[in-house]
């Protein structure tokens, strides 16, 4: 049997998943890792950690389905984007702990950036704002802050990676650095039209050329593991970020689909086919997948906090015990009180882009009890979604499907979809499958490894699980969505 092996590295665990040649599940290994909080809105990891935890999923995958590397024909991986590694070449051992997508460190080098008039120009080349989100900036904040760091980049010391590349570099040995063009187009210095690493860019964010990858499709040849990972060595022939991934396996390639993923953020992305859509409503414009050098692009919108607010209310309030306990316990919360949470645990993404904003609750009283608190974290996510639903409706001209394909997490919550349905007051399509940022990865690579079909056959395999439609009346959606802009803009610190 031939099986195709997915690295899912995750913000908070890494999985691997070993896929069928028909792409059923034939075992899972999850791991999850510390996360580190040095300072207010700083998030790091411990770059040895997503090493040491992908070589122990992958050899547990492995296990539980009774298979060896000479079983499987081909190697994708997955990846939280953004988050930014820089290592010594020599030894591969990385000089910083990596800095998290969600880290707001370099918040006040953007805001210098963009007071000096270049957001202008950044967004034109590379369809991204100036916010300390992406990688740009954080490469260079490790280079001003490690002894010696940068005179070492500009001498070709020191590599950059996302955490595909940082992955790619120990999987082959060092051999390879290398990533694709989905992870490359969120570093700020990335020309997504060219598809090349901009000089001019890399001057201006302070982030040396020596220091950057080769960018490939994101279904390629990037190179074979070294043998004794997994007792043999496997071809790794896919990459892709986590949410273009996503895109992938929910077989969104025709422009006008839109998929949004829940899991500790939320990203929706709509398809736009080859031709790139500058946004009017600040959402981002990305590339969705590089196949045989041909770019798909993307609008995006992204939310900081999804799944999170969650866990913030399992492990730092602790009034629910495990995440599946919130469903229930929002089903149950009192009608007659309002509470909104506005989750901007670390700013607000799209389509506002607070980087110094912080999260807030408002609507409290005396009743107020986890039940509430737990419906307010939920509903959250779906006024986000809106948020972003709605801006892309404003920028996109084409037909768009009217109906949103999610995945992640939280989408195994029945009670938090309905709810998506009613606010977004639109369909909201559940998979079959929920691994689809697994399953996209899995594509990538059994396409480039010649095992699996071209895109419009694969995306026939697509299968629902089920379909929320809306239920809430006019009236209610419409209090409620007006309950949540006034909170919002209680909280944005940069008002309009």
């Amino acid at each position: 049997m031939t099986f195709i092996l997915a690295i899912d590295q995750g913000t908070t665990s890494t999985r691997s998943i070993l896929f069928r040649g028909d792409l059923t599940i034939a075992a899972v290994a999850q791991e999850e890792f510390p996360q580190h909080y040095p300072a207010s809105g700083w998030v790091e990891h411990d770059p040895e950690d997503l090493w040491r935890t992908t070589v122990t999923t992958m050899r547990a995958a492995l296990a539980k389905a009774g298979a060896a590397a000479a079983d499987v024909a081909s190697i994708g991986i997955t990846n939280q984007r953004e988050t930014t590694v820089v290592w010594d070449r020599a030894t591969g051992a990385a000089i910083h702990r990596a800095i998290v997508w969600q880290d707001r460190r370099t918040a006040e080098t953007c805001a210098r950036l963009k007071a000096a008039g270049h957001e202008p120009a950044v967004a034109a080349k590379t369809g991204l704002l100036l916010d300390p989100y992406f990688s740009g900036t954080k490469v260079a904040w490790i280079l001003d802050h490690v002894p010696g760091a940068r005179a070492r980049a500009e001498r070709g010391e020191l590599a950059f990676g996302t955490v595909d590349c940082f992955l790619l570099w120990r999987l082959t040995g060092g051999r390879v650095h290398a990533t694709d063009a989905t992870n490359a187009s969120r570093t700020l210095l990335y020309d997504i039209h060219r598809g090349a690493w901009d000089e001019d860019l890399c001057r201006l964010i302070g982030v040396p050329m020596a220091m950057l990858p080769e960018v490939r499709d994101s279904a390629a040849a990037f190179g074979t593991t070294i043998s004794d990972l997994i007792d043999g060595p496997v071809a790794i022939s896919g990459i892709a970020g986590d949410q273009q991934a996503a895109t992938v396996g929910q077989a969104c390639f025709r422009p006008g689909m839109m998929k949004s993923t829940y899991g500790t953020g939320c990203f929706a992305l709509l398809n736009t086919g080859a031709t790139p859509v500058t946004s009017k409503n600040r959402l981002l414009t990305t590339i969705a997948y590089q196949l045989g050098g041909k770019r798909t692009y993307a609008l995006e919108g992204a939310i900081f906090i999804a799944g999170a607010a969650v866990q913030w209310l399992r492990d730092g309030l602790k009034v629910i015990g495990s995440a599946e306990e919130s469903g229930a316990l929002a089903a149950t919360a009192d009608p007659g009180q309002d509470v909104i949470l506005v989750p901007a645990f670390v700013g607000l993404g799209a389509p506002y882009w607070d980087a110094d904003c912080r999260g807030a609750l408002y609507g409290l009283t005396r009743g107020t009890s986890a039940r509430e608190l737990a419906r307010a974290a939920l509903e959250s996510v779906g006024y986000q979604t809106r948020d972003l639903v709605e801006a892309m409706r404003g920028d996109w001209a084409g037909d768009a499907d009217t109906v949103l394909r999610v995945d992640g997490g939280m989408v195994a919550s029945d009670w938090t979809m309905q709810f998506l349905s009613d606010i977004l007051d639109a369909p909201v399509d559940r998979p079959k499958v929920l691994e689809t940022t697994a399953l996209g990865a899995a594509y990538l690579a059994g396409l480039q490894a010649g095992v699996l079909p071209e895109p419009a056959v694969f995306a026939e395999s697509w299968a629902l699980d089920r379909r929320f439609r809306p239920a809430m009346d006019g009236e209610t959606r419409t209090r409620k969505v007006a309950l949540w802009q006034d909170a919002v803009a209680r909280t944005l610190t940069r008002r309009s």
